[in-house]
C-alpha cells in the first residue's frame, strides 16, 4: 500500500500525490530506463503489474516492486500480512508464481524494536506460507521518516515462458471478468479507522441494527479479501493464452474503472464494460459515503482482479472461481482499438474515459486523520 496522504499536498500546492498520472509516467519516468537489454520481454509500463525478462531454455524471471508500509489503524503484523499480499497479487498476473523477495527496511527512528519484530515476524510466516524465500535486503533505521512508508520490495518468479501472461495477449473478442467486487481496500481500511462513521452510514441507507452490524463485520473481514493471489490461481487452473486466461490485472489505486482502463492502455485495446455489471456491495458503497462521498468506482481496491479470458473458457473460469468461494462477474469484452474504456451506463448512455481520475481515498485518508475521524 503506497503512503496514505491526501489527493493534493495539503494548502493544494505541489504535485498531486499517489501514483503517478499517465502524462506525468511518460514525460518523466518511461524515457529514462537504463540500458535497453534484448532479453527484456516485458519493462516497465502504464497498466503493467510485473516485468518479464527471458533467462533462456524456455525459461523466464518475472519481478514486481512495491512500497512497504506499517498502516496505524491495522499495527505492525496485519500491515506486513497485507503487504506481502499486495506484492504476490501483483506477481501472480504475470502468471508465474513468486518464489524470491528481497525487502529494504529504511525505518523511522520512532518505530520500536518491538514493533520491528512483530512487522517481521508477520511478514517472514506469510512469506513462507505463499511459498517465497527472502533472499536479500537492507534494514537501518534513519531520520527524515516518520510517515507509513518504511521501505520496498521487489518479488521474484521464475517459470516457463510459455506460461506467462502480459496485457498485449489481451485480443478482441475477449470477455473480461471482474471477482469480488469495487472498493474493497477502502472498505476494510474504513471498518477499521472509522468505523463508528461507517455504522453511521449503513444505517442512512435504510439498514436495520442487525443488517448494519453484520455488513460492518462483512467490511472488517474485508481485509482478508485484500489479495489476489487466491483469484490468480482459480483462473489460471483453466490454462492461459489461447487455452484461457489471455491478461490478469490487480486493481489497486484508481479502483475498478481505474484499473480497467490501466489494461485497456496497456494491452494496446479498447475494453467495452457495463457499468450495472461492476459488484458493489452496500457495505462498500456505505464506506465511500462514510469517507466523505468518494466514487466507490475509483477509490482503492486491491483485492479486485481484472482478467480477460477467450470467450470458449470464460464460464470455465467463473466456475474455477466459484469453485473457490470467490464472487466474480462477466462485465464485458474486449474490443479493437487503442486503449480506452466505453462504461455502458444502467440507461444505456456510454461514456469514452481515456484518462484515468485521481483517486479519491488519499485525500479522504488524510482528512480523516488530521480530523481525528472515528
Amino acid at each position: 500500500m503506497t503512503v496514505p496522504a491526501g489527493g493534493e499536498p495539503r494548502g493544494g500546492a505541489g504535485p498531486t500525490l499517489g501514483k503517478l498520472s499517465p502524462a506525468v509516467f511518460e514525460r518523466l519516468i518511461a524515457p529514462h530506463l537504463g540500458a535497453a537489454r534484448p532479453e527484456v520481454l516485458v519493462g516497465p509500463a502504464l497498466g503493467g503489474d510485473c516485468a518479464v525478462v527471458r533467462l533462456g531454455a524456455g525459461r523466464v524471471m518475472t519481478l514486481t516492486t512495491d512500497p512497504l508500509s506499517v498502516i496505524p489503524c491495522l499495527g505492525p503484523a496485519a500491515s506486513a500480512r497485507l503487504a506481502c499480499h499486495l506484492l504476490a497479487s501483483d506477481l501472480w498476473t504475470s502468471g508465474i508464481p513468486p518464489a524470491y523477495a528481497t525487502v529494504d527496511l529504511n525505518l523511522p527512528p520512532a518505530l520500536s524494536d518491538e514493533d520491528l519484530g512483530a512487522f517481521w515476524q508477520a511478514m517472514s510466516d506469510e512469506w513462507a506460507r505463499l511459498e517465497v524465500a527472502v533472499v536479500a535486503g537492507h534494514t537501518g533505521r534513519y531520520p527524515g521518516g516518520g510517515g507509513s512508508v518504511i521501505g520496498g520490495a521487489t518479488l521474484i518468479g521464475v517459470g516457463d515462458e510459455g506460461r506467462y501472461l502480459a496485457p498485449a495477449m489481451a485480443a478482441p473478442g475477449d470477455r473480461v471478468i471482474v471477482t469480488k467486487g469495487c472498493a474493497i481496500e477502502a472498505t476494510a481500511v474504513a471498518a477499521h479507522l472509522i468505523p463508528a462513521r461507517l455504522a453511521a452510514a449503513l444505517a442512512a441507507d435504510g439498514m436495520s441494527r442487525p443488517e448494519a452490524e453484520a455488513a460492518l463485520a462483512r467490511a472488517r473481514a474485508a481485509l482478508a479479501q485484500v489479495s489476489v493471489v487466491a483469484d490468480c490461481r482459480a483462473a489460471l487452473r483453466v490454462g492461459v493464452r489461447d487455452r484461457g486466461v489471455s491478461a490478469l490485472h490487480d486493481a489497486t489505486e484508481g479502483g475498478v474503472l481505474g484499473g480497467l482502463l490501466e489494461l485497456a492502455r496497456a494491452s494496446g485495446r479498447d475494453l467495452r464494460v457495463a457499468a450495472a455489471r461492476l459488484p458493489l456491495s452496500r457495505e462498500a458503497r456505505a464506506a465511500c459515503a462514510a469517507w466523505g462521498d468518494i466514487d466507490p468506482l475509483w477509490t482503492l481496491s486491491e483485492g479486485t482482479l481484472i482478467a480477460t479470458v477467450r470467450p470458449a473458457f470464460a464460464s470455465a473460469v467463473l466456475g474455477s472461481l466459484a469453485d473457490q468461494g470467490i464472487a466474480a462477474a462477466e462485465v464485458g469484452e474486449v474490443l479493437a482499438g487503442s486503449g480506452q474504456l466505453w462504461l455502458t451506463a444502467p440507461d444505456g448512455t456510454v461514456r469514452t474515459l481515456r484518462e484515468p481520475e485521481p483517486d479519491p481515498y488519499w485525500g479522504a485518508y488524510d482528512r480523516a486523520v488530521r480530523e481525528g475521524w472515528k
